[in-house]
């Protein structure tokens, strides 16, 4: 059984991403609007995660994704810089919570949480396999 002994809450990270077109609601289909993307925005939060525990796994482990709450609260358009943070706030067993934020400036863009399950890498990809 995985036990990732060295991930404790408060581990954090962030992103500060510049919105292209490449990332926005009309260029990735869930829109007509050249403003961030709320699929795009999930993924740098979820980069986010991520990166908070890379550090902090045992070898041989990664974590997957598994639940996600969003709320994306204010439009972002091409050029408007964003920062993502998030901070594990949670781990119990193999269950990690993360809570993020993006913000443009003083503005508070969205907010959310992310739950990731700790697994063992090579055993996770030998169940695609079959």
């Amino acid at each position: 059984m995985l036990t990732p002994m060295t991930l404790t809450p408060g581990l954090r990270a962030q992103l500060l991403i510049m919105v292209e077109k490449e990332d926005t609601a009309t260029k990735v289909g869930s829109g007509d609007v050249p403003v961030l993307a709320t699929p795009r925005l999930l993924a740098f939060a979820e980069q986010a995660t991520v990166q908070a525990v890379a550090g902090a796994l045992e070898p041989g482990q990664t974590s997957v994704g598994t639940k996600v709450a969003l709320e994306h609260l204010v439009a972002s358009p091409v050029g408007t810089h964003v920062e993502i943070t998030a901070e594990l706030t949670e781990v119990a067993e193999r269950r990690l919570v993360f809570t993020f934020t993006a913000r443009d400036r003083q503005t508070t863009v969205a907010t959310g949480t992310v739950e990731r399950v700790v697994v063992d890498r090579e055993r996770f990809l030998a169940k695609l396999s079959r």
